[in-house]
């Protein structure tokens, strides 16, 4: 039978339900001994048996969230003795009517581990939030492509989203041996392999995806502030009720996209 350490044996002692649940709540800190958790299960309080079946819910979910994640790190796992540096590339804001299309480049670490990373359309705001730190601290390196409306007007929307790509290539401080992207070219003399729904299939993709959402949602917010009254804090530049009732009203601003056809429509 394994010892149990000081603090559980304190714990033991003094067995108050808000001290369990703070050991339990710190298990991801200090793992707990297993003989402790076998006692709790002998404890006839309601309160010590919840805080039980939540601290083991817990370790489901992590425990589902690290087999997601390493279905996600499948592809890069199968290049990687080949092509150790690979990037991976998405975009964020090719529909809306207003702001840039920016696009994000990240390399992975072969020890790459955060949890939950996803197609940022599948996050929510606050979980997005959560990664976009993790990204950066853990990643070899990230770089952003921002293509304004001017780019999307002159290019049309797909061409310059894949030249928008390329300046994320470009800004990386690693160049990348091999590039995984979402269904686009990139104008890189880098090998490319492209997949559909890549953001859902790679986790270099995906992590590129929460990056590019994060600093456009900034950037929208931001423009809020310096062209309200379309509600760009809100919509991020698509074209919602308050939108369209906006650009009505007061007509296109500097960040507007003249060549889609609903801004077309109010531009005199």
């Amino acid at each position: 039978m394994t010892e149990l350490s000081s603090s559980e044996k304190s714990l033991q002692a003094g067995t108050t339900l808000a001290a369990i649940k703070a050991r339990l709540n710190n298990a991801a800190v200090e793992p707990v001994d297993p003989q402790w958790l076998l006692s709790l299960q002998a404890d006839p309080r309601v309160g010590v048996q919840r805080a039980l079946q939540q601290y083991q819910h817990r370790l489901v979910v992590a425990q589902q969230a690290q087999v997601a994640l390493q279905a996600r790190l499948r592809l890069e796992q199968h290049f990687w003795p080949q092509y150790p540096l690979i990037a991976g590339v998405d975009e964020v804001g090719r529909g809306p009517l207003a702001g840039p299309v920016v696009t994000a480049a990240v390399i992975l670490p072969h020890d790459f581990n955060v949890t939950g990373v996803d197609d940022s359309k599948r996050l929510s705001a606050k979980r997005r939030a959560e990664l976009y730190p993790q990204i950066l601290s853990q990643a070899v390196a990230v770089g952003i492509g921002v293509g304004d409306a001017a780019l999307i007007d002159q290019e049309n929307i797909y061409h310059a989203t894949e030249l928008t790509m390329a300046q994320a290539i470009h800004n990386l401080t690693w160049r990348p041996q091999l590039i995984l992207v979402d269904a686009m070219t990139i104008p890189v003399p880098i090998k490319q392999e492209k997949l559909i729904k890549g953001d859902q299939k790679s986790a270099s993709i995906a992590a590129a995806s929460i990056v590019a959402k994060q600093i456009r949602d900034h950037l929208m917010a931001m423009y809020d502030q310096v062209y309200p009254g379309y509600d760009f804090a809100h919509n991020a530049g698509y074209g919602t009720a308050a939108h369209l009732a906006g650009l009505t009203r007061l007509g296109p601003c500097p960040i507007h996209r003249h060549s889609f056809s609903p801004v077309q429509a109010v531009t005199p």
